[in-house]
Order: structure tokens, then C-alpha cells, then sequence
């Protein structure tokens, strides 16, 4: 009787899994009691400068996307948000190699983030003001969740640069051609 001896890419990558679900849990937990924070501290107040000229703590409830683009299309980046977030899980399975883990991780728990607020927020499912609180100079005022999303993006463009798949593996490079 064979018996059946699995080899690196046959097995399940539970501890990759784990730490996309990790990171992921992370960046999700630590977006929504941020906000939840930020509405309670920060509610009808002025701006708090907490690093002066650098970062200032303003509320604001944005229903459109980073720069406050789009404020009519809350329900369209809710159905992003929803994609963004089955595509993750559906390539989690296939993630091997530990920073594609912590890049999806990111990214899962930045679009689980927004998409909370989206859900759970004033004006109502689908259409929720996301809450953002984090002001730079000279730049729109984020949240936990967007700055997740930027780090998991260029986590991204590193792997893709360095040509690192999802499975941690590296393209072949093609045979010279022979000198013949």
C-alpha cells in the first residue's frame, strides 16, 4: 500500500495562515478601538497637537475615499471593500512565504477596518461614514485601517519587485539558449 508522504507545496501553510490571520486581527482590532477613541476623545473639540507641526488628532467622518475623493460612491467602496476582502481569504490558502502573510494580514485588516465603519456607521449599512483622525501636514486625515492598507501595499511591491509568489518562490529563470 503507498503511502502518502506530502512535500512542501502539498501541505496546508498553517503558519503562514496564522500570521495573515494574525496580522489581519491586529490591524483590525487595534482600527476599530482607535476610532471608537477617537469619536469619544475627540468628539466637538478642536484639533489635539500631539507632535507639533507633525501629527494633529482631528475627527472627521469621510464618506468617500483617501483625499476625501468620491463622497457620492460610499456604497460602491463599500462593494470594493467586500471584494478586496473575499480576495484575500480566497488567496490566503496559497500564501507560504511569511512577508506575503503580513502584507494580506495588513491589507485584510485595513479593508475590515473601513469596511466596519461602512457597515456600522451613521448614516446607516452600506453607506457609513468612515472615521479617520490622524492628520500630517499636508496630507488628508487617515486612520489605522488606511495606514495598514499603505504599509500591506508596498509589503506588495516589494514581493512583486523581488518576483517572490504568493508560495515563496521565485520564477525560473529560462535556459540560455544553447551555443550550438
Amino acid at each position: 500500500m503507498p503511502v502518502f508522504v506530502p512535500d512542501a507545496t502539498s501541505q496546508l501553510p498553517t503558519r503562514k495562515l496564522g500570521l495573515l490571520t494574525a496580522a489581519a486581527g491586529v490591524a483590525w482590532a487595534v482600527d476599530v478601538v482607535t476610532k471608537v477613541v477617537a469619536v469619544e476623545t475627540l468628539s466637538d473639540r478642536p484639533p489635539v497637537e500631539v507632535v507639533p507641526g507633525v501629527l494633529d488628532l482631528t475627527l472627521t467622518r469621510n464618506p468617500g475615499a483617501a483625499f476625501s475623493i468620491g463622497p457620492g460612491l460610499t456604497v460602491v467602496l463599500t462593494v470594493v471593500a467586500v471584494v478586496v476582502v473575499g480576495v484575500v481569504l480566497r488567496l490566503a490558502v496559497r500564501v507560504r512565504d511569511r512577508l506575503w502573510a503580513i502584507a494580506l494580514g495588513l491589507l485584510l485588516g485595513g479593508a475590515l477596518g473601513n469596511l466596519t465603519d461602512r457597515l456600522a456607521r451613521e448614516p446607516g449599512p452600506f453607506q457609513g461614514h468612515v472615521v479617520d483622525f490622524l492628520r500630517l501636514p499636508n496630507w488628508p486625515v487617515f486612520n489605522v485601517a488606511d495606514s495598514c492598507i499603505v504599509v500591506a501595499a508596498v509589503l506588495i511591491g516589494v514581493q512583486a519587485i523581488r518576483g517572490i509568489g504568493l508560495d515563496g518562490t521565485r520564477p525560473q529563470a529560462a535556459d540560455p539558449p544553447s551555443a550550438g
